[in-house]
């Protein structure tokens, strides 16, 4: 059964831009039923943000928003940086399921379901955006598993994953079940890993500089199988083992007597059945506790396939320093009694140490600080 959409608490069309409320913003969530560790704190940084996705923050501090079924993208402005955002801006309207968000070079990148956007100059434009530059149209159009993360990796190329057309399939066409990498003028294009279902976030390791991944499981295999997955590619050319195997060594129904599972490239990590881990980052800040730093937070969005609803939290992941690695909650709540109020989306480190949480389901993006 899956868990009940209550539907936005706040329902806002944006014909231009609002102000937020700061800490009246969200009003009547339920935020005392999220727990966290002690002395950390959770208040919304902006509301409303409907349908609030996919995050990336410019060096000037203008954060970018995508979305997946508003087809907007917003501008979301904290002009004095109190941990409060001041306006929240439609910057872009009608576009194609624009979940993907990148910032380099001052230029804004959005990622549509078959194209890659470049936005120059956005930020003395956001009232007024230029007309987009196409830095790449070749991508699949399929919108299952369509949305898009994007993210620039510390070599410079633009990563973007292609998703599985399907549940689970097998397709001639080896974009699919992938993340590819382009050059951000769209002048070369190559697949660096294969075998990924559908990853909806990625990172890198802060002094390895390897990339690190979540990759959703199939459905339709019970509630307790298989599990997502934290996967980790030191290098190019790895198959992670979709549509074969799921996880370390659960075969596939239909596919799994192909290929074995000791052939493909095993998770750093089984994380729950149907969990839906999306967004990851490592803490990179210095306002948490030693004990975070490079370690890697996980934004479970929930499962909606499961009799007993699961995830609707974010995760923590223990994955640093050579020691044995460990997951468990960090932030969790938004499902409760049953019922999803919230579901975590993607996560962002900002420049003061606290983490940014976005929410598709209440629409607000969420700020987790630590009183030291």
């Amino acid at each position: 059964m899956r868990a009940p959409r209550l539907g936005p608490l706040v329902l806002v069309l944006l014909m231009g831009s609002v102000s937020c409320g700061g800490a009246n913003g969200g009003q009547g969530l339920p935020l005392h039923q999220i727990t966290l560790p002690p002395r950390f704190e959770i208040s919304i940084y902006a509301s409303p943000v409907p349908n609030a996705r996919s995050m990336a923050l410019s060096p000037h501090g203008t954060l970018f928003v995508g979305t997946r079924t508003a087809g907007n993208v917003y501008a979301v402005i904290d002009r004095n940086r109190d941990g409060k955002a001041d306006e929240v801006i439609t910057l872009l309207r009608g576009l194609n399921m624009p979940n993907g968000v990148a910032f380099r070079d001052g230029a804004l990148y959005v990622a549509e379901v078959n194209r890659i956007l470049r936005y120059d100059d956005i930020e003395a434009h956001l009232k007024d955006p230029p007309a987009p530059v196409v830095v790449y149209d070749g991508l699949p159009r399929d919108r299952h598993h369509g949305w898009k993360f994007i993210a620039f990796g510390p070599d410079g190329w633009l990563y973007v994953p292609v998703g599985a057309p399907c549940n689970v399939c097998e397709r001639d066409d080896a974009r699919y079940a992938s993340i590819m990498r382009i050059k951000p003028d769209g002048t070369r294009v190559e697949i660096f890993a294969r075998g990924v279902r559908n990853t909806v976030g990625f990172d890198w390791h802060p002094r390895t500089r390897e990339i690190w991944f979540t990759d959703n499981g199939r459905d339709w295999m019970g509630d307790d199988l298989p599990p997502d997955e934290l996967n980790h590619a030191p290098r190019p050319g790895l198959h992670f083992g979709f549509p074969y195997c799921h996880g370390r060594a659960v075969a596939d129904p239909g596919f799994g007597k192909q290929r074995r599972c000791e052939e493909f490239t095993p998770p750093v990590m089984e994380l729950g059945p149907h969990v839906a881990a999306l967004g990851m980052r490592f803490y990179t800040g210095t306002m948490f506790p030693d004990e975070f730093r490079n370690q890697i937070f996980v934004a479970e969005h929930g499962s909606w396939d499961r009799n007993e609803p699961i995830g609707y939290r974010v995760m923590l992941a223990r994955v640093a320093d050579g020691g044995a690695p460990a997951y468990g909650p960090f932030a969790e709540g938004w499902l409760h009694d049953g019922h999803a109020w919230g579901r975590p989306v993607d996560l962002l480190v900002m420049p003061d140490g606290a983490i940014l949480v976005s929410d598709d389901e209440a629409d607000v993006i969420y700020r987790i600080s630590y009183k030291k």
